[in-house]
């Protein structure tokens, strides 16, 4: 297969969206599953949008598994080098859903999160040519929270640096991924020492760094080229090299907000793909870029789930050129 230009390395998992609106835990009464984890939704993105991806995880060689790759497939990601863990399950959380679309992540389909494939994804499974060529790797954080997966992670950003990728994290901060989410602050903050650009919602930038000043962020980590940083309905900051700005989110009517931070990232990693570093070379060039992954994150939430909510370039160009024609 040709080699893609991004990698993306992590979880893929299914999230289990509750029916109703607006209810407990105790009181929802069915699930809608989607195919999901950020790091395979980022993938997805970036190959609806027409950019070649790469997905490099461990899902269970389970029924849930199997069904997640093929989505992946299906939407044109490469998984040549996805890994289906013999006796570990796939992770399924379940998603609690607001009427205005929000959602929040409840549990898991079992006790113990450490137990799942994506928690056993061993370093040596990591293939190095898996990495030719690349030129983009994208990693959340959820990893870092185990052992394996951890030393995997590691292991990713060591061919990542001998091949000269590019690094992207998303924080992508989940605290019932970890036993120990106290500890969490320290793994993390080390770790971000090896990204090149890093995402973040507001909430994330505040919890790690104090502040939701994207240039303040910028200058604390001296290898950062870029911070983005989300904010829902109230758009999003940026800070790509000495270009800073902020972008108004689009007015839409969400249906569900899974996912949108994932395509957000996924719109700017194809304007990189499309146009190289041009795309963040000039204050007009970056404002249009953040513009653009903005309406790939709004149109996401015009649809439950995310990967199947996810647009195609030539639905963000329509509803980009829309907006410019509205007075």
């Amino acid at each position: 297969m040709t080699p893609a230009p991004v990698l993306c390395f992590g979880e893929a998992l299914v999230d289990c969206l509750a029916d109703q609106l607006d209810a407990p835990l105790a009181a929802v009464q069915s699930w809608t599953t989607y195919p999901g984890g950020a790091p395979a939704n980022v993938a997805a993105a970036l190959a609806k949008l027409g950019s070649k991806s790469r997905f490099v995880g461990c899902v269970g060689n389970d029924e849930s598994g199997r069904a997640l790759v093929a989505t992946l497939v299906e939407a044109g990601v490469d998984c040549d080098y996805a890994t289906l863990h013999r006796s570990a399950p796939t992770r399924l959380v379940y998603v609690l859903r607001e009427r205005q679309g929000d959602r929040h992540f409840a549990t898991f389909s079992q006790p113990d999160p450490t137990q799942f494939a994506d928690a056993q994804f061993k370093p040596e499974w990591v293939a190095p040519e898996s990495f030719k060529s690349v030129q983009f790797l994208v990693m959340g954080t959820l990893g870092l929270a185990y052992p394996d997966t951890g030393q995997a992670m590691a292991q990713a950003l060591h061919y990542a640096e001998a091949q000269f990728v590019k690094v992207v994290v998303d924080v992508n901060w989940r605290p019932m991924f970890w036993l120990d989410p106290a500890a969490a602050p320290a793994v993390i903050l080390e770790f971000l020492q090896h990204a090149d650009f890093l995402k973040l919602s507001v909430d994330e930038a505040r919890w790690l760094f104090g502040t939701d000043d994207p240039r303040v962020i910028l200058q604390q980590l001296d290898q950062l080229e870029g911070v983005l940083i989300t904010a829902g309905d109230a758009g999003c900051t940026y800070a790509l090299g000495t270009h800073c700005g902020a972008v108004p989110a689009f007015e839409v009517d969400i249906e569900d907000t899974t996912g949108a931070g994932d395509a957000f990232l996924g719109g700017f990693l194809h304007q990189l793909c499309e146009h190289g570093m041009d795309a963040v070379a000039t204050p007009e060039a970056a404002k249009a870029t953040v513009t653009y992954a903005n309406a790939v994150g709004a149109l996401a939430t015009l649809r439950a789930g995310a990967i199947a909510a996810q647009p195609t370039h030539r639905e963000v160009d329509a509803f980009l050129y829309l907006h410019r024609a509205m007075p």
